[in-house]
């Protein structure tokens, strides 16, 4: 994702996967402790099925999904690439385009540095 300007308010949606729900609960701990996202959800386990190293891979996975502002999602993939025991961390962030006035107004205040 381009880097933006500190005053980018713009809300994402930013997901990433563990390979345990300890390790998504610890991530989850960390980024909304920091503010660098305003709250967070945990499903799992999921499945996923992904090429890795020539092979066809399956396994057990924690999906997180965080939600965040623009000025913030750098520090947010810093971390979460900092924490992560995988090579290759998911980090996926989608623009929030729509939402209740409110709700976006308390994540940005949650993150705001």
């Amino acid at each position: 994702m381009p880097q933006q300007p500190p005053h980018d308010d713009r809300c994402l949606m930013v997901i990433t996967t563990t390979d345990s729900e300890r390790a998504a609960r610890a991530l989850v701990a960390s980024v909304v402790g920091h503010r660098l996202a305003a709250c967070a959800q945990i499903d799992g386990p999921v499945t996923s099925v992904y090429h890795w190293k020539g092979a066809i891979e399956s396994t057990a996975e924690w999906r997180v999904v965080l939600k965040t502002t623009a000025a913030r999602y750098p520090e947010l993939e810093a971390r979460i690439k900092a924490e992560h025991s995988y090579d290759v961390p998911e980090i996926i962030a989608t623009e929030i385009t729509a939402g209740g006035a409110d709700y976006l107004a308390w994540l940005r205040a949650e993150t705001a540095p």
